[in-house]
């Protein structure tokens, strides 16, 4: 596992932050790790980047305690916390060479060229930081976080305060970057956690609360689902009527209809069925998932 937590517990005070958390990531996957403000999203990566030290349970990445080894588990990790702290006064490439010199990495030069290439920052790299629009300070953290090549990267709301532009160019780096590392990212915007990740955890008061792929959880535990449907011409209520499996038909449109059912997949047939039937030409069929926030929502609120 690039990522293990096995019951992670930190208590501020009587507050409990992290009651007894567990999870573990593989290499190659981008998880999302939401909660509401106070959810303990923060501490839990400040733990697991050695920063914060735990009250008890385990965190271990790439087979390293963070506690009992805290230098070889750092140098598997790159962070982007919240904040971004950067020198505002210093150079692109002199910030990044400051950040190289204290990894300690050989191939200096050229680690700094590629890293700036990686999260584009060419255009800017000979801008003096505090120079730099938000957008371009936020690939400096990340091209921070990046530049010793780590296999496990910790972003902390990444995408905070940009414009929609920036967002998507952010977006297009981390989903660059998780194809060989493993990237556990945090997010209010839950709409970049849709668009960046598979997985999602949640957290909910200190304890983990959903853990799943997001199309599981997308699906949901629920009675009752919608199938949409289009079709090319317009038909009536009487004709959609005769679809098996139906709790209830709402036209969305001329040819469109969302389908409640309890059986989707005999519902889904029926479609079928009937198209073949009445020589009718469907344009899409699928089913209607929850989004993310709705899923959010119920879990935390």
């Amino acid at each position: 596992m690039s990522i293990a937590v096995k019951h992670l517990t930190k208590n501020y005070g009587e507050q409990k932050a992290v009651d007894a958390i567990s999870f573990s990531i593989e290499k190659g996957e981008i998880v999302g790790f939401l909660g509401p403000n106070g959810a303990g999203k923060s501490t839990t990566m400040k733990i697991i980047t050695g920063y914060l030290r735990q009250d008890a349970g385990e965190a271990f990445i790439s087979g390293e305690d963070v506690r009992s080894n805290p230098i070889e588990s750092k140098k598997k990790i790159g962070y982007l916390p919240e904040s971004n702290p950067l020198y505002h006064d210093m150079y692109v490439r002199e910030y990044l060479g400051f950040v190289a010199d204290v990894h300690r990495i050989k191939d200096r030069k050229s680690r700094i060229e590629a890293t700036i290439r990686t999260v584009g920052l060419t255009p800017e790299s000979n801008k003096r930081i505090g120079q730099l629009s938000k957008g371009f300070k936020q690939r400096v953290g990340l091209a921070a976080a990046l530049i010793h090549d780590p296999e496990v990267l910790i972003l902390d709301e990444p995408t905070s305060g940009l414009d929609p532009n920036q967002i998507i160019e952010i977006r297009e780096v981390i989903r660059g970057m998780g194809k060989n590392k493993t990237v556990l990212f945090s997010s209010h915007i839950l709409s970049e956690v849709e668009a960046i990740c598979d997985r999602v955890i949640i957290i909910h008061k200190g304890k983990v609360v959903a853990d799943d792929k997001l199309a599981n959880l997308q699906k949901g535990p629920r009675d009752n689902q919608v199938v949409v449907v289009e079709f090319k011409e317009t038909i009536d209520e009487n004709m959609v009527g005769k679809i098996p499996g139906l709790i209830s038909a709402c036209r969305a449109g001329n040819g469109m209809w969302r389908l409640e059912t309890a059986e989707p997949e005999i519902v889904r047939r029926g479609v079928m069925e009937l198209a073949l039937k009445n020589n009718l030409n469907i344009v899409s069929l699928q089913s209607e998932n929850d989004t993310l926030e709705k899923i959010f929502r119920g879990l935390t609120s």
